[in-house]
């Protein structure tokens, strides 16, 4: 038995571990299944995110999808039922990856300010699957050698914890700060949002080309970041 595979089995074995996997299974059910239920009673998901937001573009786009909208909602909600179940909740949380991913990825593109969380939700998505490693080792694409039984050797006990936990805060602390020097201009959830960062912005001038671009002309965000940047450029050249 390798390193990886000891102490992985020794946090399987950790009540500490079990809680907080059980925790994350609620958490990340309980975020989908409001989302889902919006989706299938035919309400516009975030409704107050205005629609010349980049992200409100693609949620009125995605409304406007018909029965492929109820879909995603019923597929939410059957990904929050089957993380409930433990004997479901590998499936679960192997739907609930997929999703998350795409989310992740949609939110960075946009540049949402809901980000953060987003990114929270998909660690937690890819803490569950390796908290079933046990099961997923026999699809992955890597020879599986023929192991003994697991024994407890020398538990790190306190020490894993530690190291896990410190190590999630720490992780939790990145995103949290990272994201807030991730991008230059952000659209922000508002039009008052987004003027709030020409206060401190070194371009306050294209700072607010920017947000006419986005909230008063509803221009696709690309097209404002060249404007943003253009307005840079002509104001550096003098």
């Amino acid at each position: 038995m390798n390193r990886f595979e000891e102490i992985y089995y020794e946090a399987k074995s950790d009540n500490w571990f079990q809680r907080f996997a059980i925790f994350c299974r609620l958490a990340l059910a309980a975020s989908f299944i409001p989302a889902g239920y919006i989706k299938i009673i035919g309400e516009r998901f975030a409704a107050g995110l205005p629609s010349n937001n980049p992200l409100g573009h693609y949620f009125d786009a995605l409304h406007l999808t018909g029965y492929y909208y109820t879909f995603i909602g019923v597929a939410q909600i059957v990904t929050a039922i089957l993380l409930l179940i433990p004997r479901t909740s590998l499936l679960g949380a192997l739907m609930y990856f997929s999703l998350i991913v795409n989310i992740c990825v949609l939110t960075y593109a946009t540049r949402f300010d809901g980000t953060r969380i987003v990114t929270i939700m998909l660690l937690a998505s890819l803490f569950l699957l390796i908290w079933d490693y046990d099961r997923l080792k026999y699809i992955l694409p890597f020879k599986q050698p023929n192991t003994d039984p697991y024994v407890l050797k020398k538990p790190r006990g306190v020490r894993l914890r530690v190291i896990f936990f410190g190590g999630s805060f720490a992780a939790v602390a990145f995103i949290i700060v990272g994201t807030f020097y991730l991008y230059e201009i952000i659209p922000g959830n508002s039009e008052a949002e987004c003027r709030n960062q020409c206060a401190s912005s070194k371009k306050p001038a294209a700072c607010e080309i920017f947000c006419d671009c986005i909230y008063k002309q509803g221009q696709p965000l690309d097209s404002c970041l060249a404007t943003f940047d253009k307005t840079k450029d002509v104001r550096r050249s003098p």
